[in-house]
């Protein structure tokens, strides 16, 4: 409690600056937690789903019965849904639902991330404002007779560091998890494309085979 105590005098000495830092900084991190627990929760692709797609002598009551028993927010669930309701529809209707659901998707995906992305830029143009204030506070302490104040200029130099110091890596953490996010979000939307496809496939087959199988 008291190391709390101590870091929280320190950004103190940051100036005004440190109060909008800590803002964004609070900001990032309700985003990077919702954003964690979506992707845990509702965007990861079920393994036994998936190995049920890639299996030739899956039938399609197999399928509806195993998206039934998932989340029904979960993003899968939701895409799966899409084709296996216009199943019997000719395979371009089919695609064309599908391309629809999966842009609903990637935007739901992307929810948030231009907000991390605006924190990568914010935060240390913040700091260098920081920066800027602190040492304008300290070269107003030099008069014309010399040194007036030393303390008053070391607090200014303490400030100019501390501003620039929490923006860059308010920055950087922001960074990482725009980054790390966007990665998980490709996969998820290739994933989601490759079952797609496969199940587009069967689509055709039984357009081929004369009519929708069971």
């Amino acid at each position: 409690m008291q190391e709390i105590h101590q870091s929280w005098i320190t950004l103190q000495f940051g100036g005004p600056m440190v109060y909008p830092l800590l803002m964004l900084a609070v900001i990032m991190t309700t985003i990077l937690l919702d954003k964690s627990y979506v992707f845990w929760r509702y965007a990861r692709s079920p393994k036994s789903l998936i190995r049920l797609v890639e299996s030739p002598t899956t039938r399609w009551s197999d399928l509806e019965k195993h998206v039934a028993s998932l989340n029904p927010r979960h993003y899968f669930g939701h895409f799966m849904r899409t084709i296996l309701l216009h199943r019997n529809a000719p395979p371009w209707w089919v695609e064309s639902r599908a391309g629809d659901e999966a842009q609903i998707i990637e935007r739901a995906l992307q929810r948030g991330l231009w907000v991390l992305e605006t924190i990568v830029t914010a935060a240390p143009l913040l700091g260098l404002l920081g920066t800027i204030t602190g040492m304008m506070h300290a070269f107003k302490l030099l008069g014309s007779n010399g040194l007036v104040n030393p303390t008053g200029v070391t607090s200014g130099v303490a400030q100019a560091l501390i501003a620039t110091a929490l923006g860059l890596l308010i920055a950087l953490i922001a960074l990482f998890g725009y980054n790390f996010f966007s990665r998980l979000q490709s996969r998820t939307l290739d994933e989601m494309e490759r079952i797609g496809t496969r199940l587009v496939d069967r689509v055709r087959l039984d357009v081929d085979a004369g009519g929708p199988q069971p």
